[in-house]
């Protein structure tokens, strides 16, 4: 059985609108494109909030083991581990956004 010209038309009329959103989503996805220098931003951001408790970890533990008396690294190094837990976890929050 063959379709009739109104079953034909609504068909080519939801191809054409198919066609015209999935027209316009490429459009907008290369005007969104990321450039490098967006990227490189994004990836500078990332390892800022690594390294910065990282680094404040570092030298707070090395404060602590020169203030307290028979500590030699064991502040520093604790603290550098929870830097780098910290900063884990800011690039996890950064990045699921």
């Amino acid at each position: 059985m063959k379709p009739d010209a109104a079953e034909r038309s609504t068909e080519r009329r939801e191809l054409e609108n198919r066609v015209d959103r999935q027209v316009e989503r490429i459009k907008r996805a290369d005007r969104e494109r990321p450039t490098l220098l967006g990227q490189s931003m994004y990836l500078g951001t990332i390892g800022v909030l690594f390294i910065v408790p990282v680094v404040g970890g570092a030298f707070l533990g090395r404060w602590l083991d020169e203030k307290l008396p028979g500590y030699a690294v064991g502040w520093t190094v604790s603290l550098i581990f929870l830097g780098v837990g910290v900063g884990a976890y800011n690039v996890y929050l950064f990045i699921r956004e």
